[in-house]
């Protein structure tokens, strides 16, 4: 029954793409309607019906409706599937008789597959609540509806077949069809050249990286009998090839996941594709990339080793410290909430590192704990930036930008947005009460049992990386309370943030409701997500975390009681008892029990007004100072003079740019080596007949030369 309910959410999001289709066919099916119902003249009810469903205004709005009504009935079903392997703690296969003659498509469905089909379930749903109201603002003759629906149904039934697949060329199949369902969906809007671009940019780095998890494939099927999973499994494999396989499968699905310094298409493609598009991303596609390391890793690798360990941990230290510090210099809302991504990326990374090297040393159970601390933050992360990202689709919807120095002041003007919003930017900055903390003190206790470890280096390491992990969750609160101060607070710095209004669709305020709920929840009760992610640990480790308490669905001890608990439901309740405490005090003193409203204080300027708010780098700029080292700054201030001998400043300007590394150290000195050869090879393209004749003639000659040895 569960696996039945994982193949029906893979065939309604592909039903909701096909349905989609039809919203371009409105004239040939109008047609096809009439032919029929002219058989059946009486039926005058049934005609008029059809007439008024073909009207310009309701045909295309009845088909969005109804294509995000079965993508959310996708979400629904991919949720009770994995909540049905979860809590049932079942391994199911199957067969499917597609793909190659002697090898159909293997189907596994387990624990691990399952709880990331509940990641994307939740993800769905939210998304086809938001959807509706959200691409109203297209123009149909500009922005066609049917591609837009078509490859979000594929996009979507692609990361869903990749949680099932069980043999290589099923996942490879699977996993091609995510990608190039999700390169069309950044070009959607491909009138902008930085569109076209940055769909180009993901599209090759996706190609690239689908190399190298084949090529880790197959290592493993050189070892092995076949390509189905449980073959690989068994492959006998030296400690070299391992590793080899290891990092072809590192490079592989860490391009995907956007882990630095290969993480370059991830702030081009998330900022121009839509809103709800860049969630899916975002909160979705980089946790399959995860999924796909740690299912390659720890169930097909099997023994690990710590030096992985090491490689994934110093990666996952490099990309948090520096996808928070890349987040921090944004003033596109969409870009720096793409860079941050890459900052929970690698604190994830970072996690799983940690249980490489607990489990290569013998300490399964502190291994099970860092498995647990990275998935359960991969889960979070889906909700709080699905959350964040859909909450910038509104801002864009209703300010037309996503400059954060154009906002300011919309918490009067969108106060639901601005509460919801605020909720996601307290999770992603991992403050107690909400999820993201939960995950981030699971992470730290993992990274503070290094005192088990014999290794010299890796007891002075992992101190290191944990230390790093704390400058990275103070940076992202830093970080987050500059979106929020200069989107919401303050005076409006433009025409359209001063005339902005709450969205009118229920349906996207809902959907932010829904998860900034699920935010506050799970961080409220995170037990019942860990003891799902037990019997994840179980499944594929062996071993589960201890439960040391009675009341494990109040308190959280990972290791021991006697070492470190947390209960997020007492911290709640202190947190009320002081509120209210503090709210009776100030009622009960006639000093404070009237609340006076005036004007702020305008230090004797005669009035504040907009330009005098700080803007975004301003903001940044000591954390620009501190770490100058780490971007590419390009700052520049020039005055425009005026008078008889250009003495008098009739205007500043100042100008700021900041790139990241990557770029110009990497990726360009490569891109400008092809060009040269490919220049150098387009030599041979002469144009004259003889010169190819020649070729012919030579290529004959050593063919046959070859063939005669």
């Amino acid at each position: 029954m569960v696996l039945i309910l994982a193949y029906a959410a893979v065939l309604f999001s592909f039903a909701s793409g096909i349905l989609a289709l039809l919203t371009n066919q409105r004239p040939r099916l109008e047609t096809l309607g009439q032919k029929y119902l002219a058989r059946f003249p009486k039926h005058q009810r049934c005609r008029n019906m059809l007439n008024d469903g073909f009207q310009e205004s309701r045909y295309p709005i009845l088909l969005r409706q109804s294509t995000f009504v079965l993508l959310g009935l996708s979400g629904l079903l991919a949720l009770s599937a994995g909540l049905g392997v979860l809590i049932g703690q079942q391994v199911l296969t199957d067969q499917i008789p597609l793909g190659l003659p002697w090898l159909p498509w293997h189907v596994r469905f387990d624990g691990l597959s399952g709880f990331f089909f509940l990641i994307i379930g939740i993800a769905v749903i939210a998304i086809s609540l938001y959807g509706p109201g959200y691409v109203q603002a297209y123009q149909e003759e500009k922005h066609p509806f049917a591609v837009l629906g078509l490859f979000t149904g594929l996009f979507v039934a692609g990361m869903l077949l990749v949680l099932l697949a069980d043999d290589a060329f099923f996942f490879m199949i699977a996993w091609e069809l995510m990608s190039v369902a999700s390169y069309f969906l950044v070009a959607f809007q491909h009138e902008n050249s930085a569109n076209r671009r940055a769909a180009f940019l993901y599209l090759l780095m996706a190609e690239v990286g689908a190399l190298a998890i084949i090529l880790s494939f197959g290592v493993l099927a050189s070892f092995s009998d076949g390509l189905t999973f449980d073959a690989l499994r068994h492959a006998n494999l030296s400690s070299t090839w391992a590793s080899i396989a290891f990092v072809l499968a590192l490079l592989g699905f860490g391009m995907k996941a956007g882990i630095v310094p290969i993480h370059v298409w991830l702030p081009e493609a998330h900022p121009v594709a839509p809103s709800h598009i860049s969630a899916l991303m975002s909160g979705v596609m980089l946790k399959v990339a995860v999924y796909g390391l740690i299912r390659f890793c720890f169930d097909l690798l099997g023994d690990v080793h710590w030096q992985w360990g090491v490689v994934l941990l110093g990666l996952g230290t490099l990309s948090a410290l520096g996808g928070i510090l890349y987040a921090m210099m944004q003033p596109n809302l969409k870009r720096l909430l793409a860079y941050s991504s890459v900052e929970n990326i690698g604190i994830i990374f970072m996690v799983l590192g940690l249980a490489m090297i607990f489990m290569a040393n013998g300490f399964p159970q502190l291994a099970a704990l860092g498995l647990l601390a990275a998935l359960f933050h991969a889960f979070n992360h889906a909700l709080f930036k699905n959350l964040l990202f859909l909450g910038a689709g509104i801002l864009q919807h209703q300010t037309h930008s996503l400059d954060i120095d154009s906002m300011g002041g919309l918490i009067k003007r969108m106060p639901q947005t601005s509460f919801l919003f605020l909720i996601g930017c307290m999770s992603i900055s991992s403050l107690p009460l909400f999820n993201g903390f939960v995950s981030e003190w699971l992470a730290f206790q993992t990274a503070l049992q290094v005192n088990v470890l014999d290794n010299g280096v890796l007891r002075s390491l992992i101190p290191v990386a944990a230390a790093a992990l704390a400058l990275t969750a103070a940076l992202a609160a830093a970080c987050f309370v500059k979106v929020f101060g200069l989107i919401f607070l303050g005076l409006p710095r433009s025409r359209n943030s001063e005339k902005a209004q709450e969205v009118e669709d229920k349906g996207m305020l809902l959907a932010l409701k829904l998860l900034a709920g699920l935010c506050f929840f799970f961080g409220i009760f995170p037990s019942l997500i860990i003891n799902l992610l037990n019997n994840v640990a179980k499944q594929l480790l062996g071993l589960s975390l201890p439960n040391d308490t009675a009341l494990s669905w109040m308190w959280l001890a990972p290791v021991s009681a006697q070492k470190a608990s947390y209960s997020p439901l007492l911290v709640l309740i202190s947190v009320l008892i002081a509120t209210g405490i503090s709210f009776w005090f100030l009622r009960r003193n006639p000093e404070t029990k009237t609340m006076r409203r005036s004007e702020a204080w305008d230090c004797g300027f005669g009035g504040l007004n907009a330009r005098m708010q700080y803007s975004s780098s301003a903001f940044t700029m000591p954390f620009r100072r501190i770490f100058a080292k780490v971007w590419l700054i390009d700052e520049q201030i020039t005055k425009d003079m005026q008078g008889a001998q250009d003495l008098d400043v009739a205007a500043i300007h100042y100008h700021l740019q900041v790139q990241d590394h990557s770029w110009p150290r990497l990726y360009q000195p490569i891109a400008n080596a092809i060009n040269q050869l490919a220049r150098q090879v387009g030599r041979i393209q002469t144009g004259n007949i003889r010169v190819y004749l020649g070729y012919s003639f030579v290529t004959l000659i050593l063919l046959l030369w070859v063939v005669s040895l």
